[in-house]
């Protein structure tokens, strides 16, 4: 399979490089040329499917070019080693629980699969996509707004030949959060800076740029900006489907089901994702963005209009970003019109207010605990759902990992899971930089 840049400026990548580059040579997100459609057959008996098996059939889809099927077999099922369960919350609604990993966040999925597949390619290469020798380090740059940096951290962690730095925003993410990332050392360093989500975002995108730091390292990325980060992550839709066609006893696969996926989105990877499952024939009717106070793409939506801005702060901070990276893949996938994408998804945008009436309402009415993120995407099924339709809303990340807000907001006391307390019981080790990049270069060059 090849790749191409977003920006259409840089040359056609293989896998390889597309994983190992992260972003092309124009600052363009690499895509696949060609999306293959799944037959019919694998839709009408995916109930009968285990998520692992399904995960692979996609996968194959997507990577079975470039890489040989046992060991993609083995990426896949190691990644996946736990589940991620539909759970009824009520009426017709249901959550799709992507909490079950180490981390704790939906995020697991995509870094564990990155981490693998890397690992793969520099032990069965023996020169790197740029013709330089693999026992050369890489070094993998991630910014997050929360969730992100502790997935990709544990999903790295160890692993030979890999570093890892973790941008995130001083002072911006909850201590559960800052804490899976901060404590681990080994081979993850946390850089600590003074800014907002989007300038650690700059910072890694900028670093792809520069010819002397690329020269003096080499260098890759952990966001969904990696097409080996957000691609997996359609793996859990397709589960989704198969799991809502087996609990609801559907016997066709068609839009009878009236299916419709509700994706809390930040930086718009995992909605990205499971449109590029719907692409391969995934049976979902449409999809609803459902966003915090940063309503970009809810405004994109309603005027035609792109237009970034400085992200705000909110309960649901994992979601707290004013330039999506991944509406440029939407934007390319649906040729650029904004008809077609506002005809498959919608778009929502709640208050801290909202999302914390939501939070409150949904524990007392059903018992169900929801993350602030969560809460985003449960209201706008509530709102968004038609007749005959059944909902399905992501809960990306365990509450816990918001214990403070979600215990003050519902007035309970949510359980820690232990791997989460173990984290929070390490020492925190960072590197604290200011926002300019000529700081963080002349830090990654002193390395």
């Amino acid at each position: 399979m090849k790749y191409y840049s977003t920006n259409g400026k840089a040359p056609i990548a293989d896998l390889q490089k597309a994983v190992v580059k992260g972003l092309a040579e124009d600052r363009g997100l690499y895509m696949p040329e060609r999306i293959k459609q799944l037959p019919k057959e694998f839709f009408d008996t995916i109930e009968t499917k285990s998520f692992q098996e399904i995960a692979y059939t996609v996968a194959d889809a997507f990577f079975g070019e470039d890489v040989e099927a046992e060991a993609l077999k083995k990426i896949v099922y190691d990644t996946l080693s736990f589940d991620c369960p539909v759970v009824k919350v009520k009426d017709n609604i249901y959550t799709l629980e992507l909490f079950h990993g180490p981390t704790l966040a939906f995020k697991d999925v995509g870094a564990r699969f990155m981490a693998r597949l890397l690992q793969y390619f520099i032990h069965h290469s023996s020169e790197c996509c740029c013709g330089t020798a693999t026992d050369q380090t890489v070094n993998v740059l991630v910014a997050t707004s929360g969730d992100t940096g502790s997935a990709v951290a544990n999903g790295f962690l160890g692993v030979d030949g890999i570093h890892v730095y973790v941008l995130y925003p001083k002072g911006k993410v909850s201590n559960i959060q800052e804490s899976q990332f901060t404590t681990l050392g080994k081979n993850i360093t946390a850089v600590e800076v003074d800014g907002v989500f989007d300038d650690c975002q700059a910072l890694v995108k900028n670093a792809f740029m520069d010819e002397e730091l690329n020269q003096h390292m080499k260098l890759t990325s952990a966001n969904s900006i990696n097409v080996a980060r957000f691609l997996p992550q359609a793996f859990y839709y397709f589960n989704a489907y198969a799991r809502m066609k087996e609990n609801i006893k559907i016997k066709k696969c068609n839009n009878d089901l009236q299916l419709v996926m509700c994706v809390p989105s930040g930086n718009f990877g995992n909605i990205c994702s499971a449109l590029f499952g719907h692409a391969m024939g995934l049976p979902i009717k449409r999809f609803i963005a459902a966003n915090n106070a940063n309503d970009i793409f809810y405004k994109y939506l309603q005027t035609g209009k792109y237009e970034p801005k400085a992200s705000v702060q909110t309960l649901a901070n994992a979601m707290d970003v004013g330039d999506p990276s991944n509406f440029a893949r939407i934007y390319d996938l649906y040729g650029k019109s904004h008809e077609r994408i506002s005809s498959l998804i919608s778009g929502a945008t709640y208050s801290d207010a909202q999302i914390e009436k939501t939070m409150r309402q949904c524990y007392q009415e059903t018992g169900y605990t929801l993350d602030p993120h969560g809460a985003c995407g449960y209201r706008a099924l509530q709102e968004g759902l038609k007749d005959g339709e059944i909902g399905v809303f992501c809960e990306t990340a365990h509450p816990a990992k918001f214990k403070e807000t979600v215990d003050r907001i519902i007035g309970g006391d949510v359980e820690i899971p232990e791997r989460l307390a173990a984290f929070m019981r390490g020492q925190k080790q960072s590197i604290e930089l200011s926002k300019d990049f000529e700081d963080f270069k002349a830090f990654l060059m002193s390395r």
